[in-house]
């Protein structure tokens, strides 16, 4: 069967040793197709597009696009790239390799969440070295990987935000075999696969589509990025919607994470990410998740009938992280003021509704309404965490929340995440305590370089360490390599003493939510969980689930003994940072899950 995907952008094989190659261009009079045959005049059709079907350019061979005035630019929906993103693109063919593992997919209630960022992730920073460490994922617990974007961006460092070759792999982390290789790998340890899209701009070096596509943009538009995309334009509708598609076809991917919708501003009738879901949805006959990040706390791409999605699978919920993060930490400022006050309740709430702000006025939006109500939602709409690339990147120093806290208060909530019914995502390495920092980098020369290490320091002016800013010169520099490096997580701390304890403790909690929590998420009803108390410090909720049992969460934050234990079936205690098998109380710093059968 053909993985290959065939798009309206782009380089498609045609099977017969010829390749259609084709670039909408509507303020170009004539194009010529450059191959080591020579440049190639391309034949203009209507609507600004040009295309050529030629044999000239052999798979793995070099092509670009010239222009009227000569300047050569790479082909927007390349499949692969030579090298950066200024250089000629790559003839791949989507089907020259094989898959080994025999793979249908899991059902999105068994998702635990590994998110990584390949670069970062080992030593070496590929696709070839991250394969060795997917059994260490399996063996832990886990069920998905999910990926920080892979589209070509500007330089050999980055996040991945800043993509602007949407359609190829960055050949930093290695060739798009290589990622099939990942991704066939990770089957044979029965992990899915998610890819983080971004679609809401491009980045700011390498993307040449406004030289020979104005029309791409909307000129009296913007984001905070630069000129807002015209996705009402046919043409450009036609360049997002099919890159999801490819993704998941070429790359038999598992789903894909698509990064702040709240910033794709689209008055198309449809809206593009509807059209997208719909596409998805009636292309495959396979389990496909897709969630969101939006902060927006809105829920019209989510609705689930009869127990399934209809569009989009789930949605972070920063909400669960953002009322968690003041309790652990004792930051107030940015974000968090709107979780300082009433944050038992928040976290109650958090706990048994999945978003906190649903519709109550935000100090962060002006005290203007934020979200809307969510109670109509199943809780496994919501992917929570601790922590994610964005809430420790976005951090001046790239620290994770164990460098924030103490031990026994990142193991409550350890615990809270892992096994509460709603879909936790985990962060690289923290699986073991690893306190490496992951800050932000990128790998941009000149005028770029020293506006975003500026740019990147005056984003905290406002926080207090920061007013002097003499102090904000100590933020690490996004363009250094010692950024970069620093950033890398160590393996070797998962072999140590206090690593291994770490992962003990998530290894335990991930098997009593494999046995006893997942089951009975699997056609979960909305509106299932309870608050029994929420204040201070101490929050006892319920859940009734899909098979009528009761599961109970009872979590004590103090220091202080918070009374006798629940008089139910206990699966699990974890207290003062240990596993305890059956405390004697409710213990300072613990969390008990209790069952009530059916």
């Amino acid at each position: 069967m053909s993985n290959a995907f065939a798009t309206t952008w782009g380089a498609t094989l045609t099977g017969d040793g010829r390749a259609r190659f084709r670039l909408w261009a509507p303020d170009e009079t004539a194009l010529k197709l450059r191959c080591d045959a020579g440049d190639l005049p391309m034949q203009r059709q209507d609507g600004g597009w040009f295309e050529l079907i030629t044999d000239k350019v052999p798979v793995g061979g070099a092509y670009s696009f010239v222009l009227d005035d000569g300047f050569a630019v790479p082909d927007p929906a390349a499949r692969g790239q030579m090298e950066s993103v200024h250089g000629p693109s790559k003839l791949v063919d989507p089907n020259a390799f094989t898959w080994k593992t025999p793979w249908k997919g899991r059902p999105w209630a068994e998702t635990v969440i590994y998110e990584m960022h390949v670069g970062t992730f080992t030593p070496e920073g590929t696709f070839q070295a991250a394969i060795a460490k997917l059994p260490h994922l399996a063996e832990l617990g886990i069920t998905a990987v999910e990926v920080l974007p892979l589209a070509h961006f500007g330089g050999n460092r980055g996040w991945g935000y800043d993509g602007v070759l949407l359609y190829a792999p960055h050949t930093c982390y290695g060739t798009p075999d290589d990622f099939r290789a990942f991704v066939d790998a990770a089957h044979a340890n029965g992990l899915m696969v998610f890819l983080d899209v971004v679609y809401n701009h491009f980045g700011p070096d390498g993307n040449y589509l406004g030289k020979y596509a104005k029309p791409f943009f909307h000129a009296d538009r913007h984001t905070p990025w630069g000129a807002a995309i015209a996705f009402d334009e046919p043409a450009v509708r036609a360049y997002f919607i099919e890159n999801p598609l490819t993704w998941l076809k070429e790359f038999n991917l598992d789903g894909l994470r698509f990064d702040a919708i709240d910033h794709i501003k689209d008055t198309s009738e449809e809206h593009l990410l509807e059209a997208m879901a719909k596409r998805i949805r009636a292309e495959f006959d396979r389990p496909i998740h897709l969630h969101t990040e939006d902060e927006r706390n809105v829920i019209f791409l989510h609705p689930y009938e009869n127990g399934e999605p209809t569009l989009f699978t789930g949605e972070w919920n920063d909400d669960y992280h953002n009322v968690i993060h003041p309790i652990a930490t004792g930051d107030t400022e940015g974000y968090y003021a709107d979780f300082v006050e009433d944050r038992w309740k928040k976290l109650a709430r958090a706990l048994t509704e999945g978003f906190i702000f649903q519709g109550e006025p935000s100090k962060m939006h002006d005290n203007t309404a934020r979200g809307v109500d969510s109670t109509g939602q199943p809780l496994l709409s919501c992917v929570v965490f601790n922590q994610n690339h964005d809430q420790v990147g976005n951090r001046a120093f790239g620290e994770r929340l164990i460098d924030l806290s103490d031990r026994e208060m990142v193991t409550v909530f350890t615990a809270v995440l892992l096994l509460m019914p709603q879909i936790p995502l985990l962060w690289m390495g923290e699986e073991w305590g690893e306190t490496n920092p992951f800050c932000f980098f990128c790998d941009f020369d000149g005028e770029l370089a020293e506006a975003v290490r500026k740019g990147r320091r005056n984003e905290f002016s406002k926080f207090d360490a920061f007013i002097d800013p003499d102090t904000r010169e100590d933020i690490p520099d996004p363009n250094a390599l010692s950024t970069f490096t620093a950033s890398t997580i160590d393996w070797a701390k998962a072999e140590t003493d206090e690593g291994r304890r770490w992962l003990e403790l998530y290894r335990m909690l991930l098997a009593v939510r494999r046995d006893h929590v997942v089951p009975r998420m699997t056609g979960e009803a909305p509106k299932v969980g309870r608050v029994l108390k929420a204040a201070d410090g101490v929050v006892d909720v319920e859940w009734t689930m899909a098979d009528g049992a009761v599961l109970g969460m009872y979590i004590n934050m103090t220091a202080e003994d918070a009374g006798a234990i629940p008089d139910k079936e206990i699966l699990i205690a974890v207290s003062r940072g240990e596993m305890r098998a059956m405390p004697p109380t409710r213990e300072a710093h613990s969390v008990i899950l209790t069952l009530d059968a059916a």
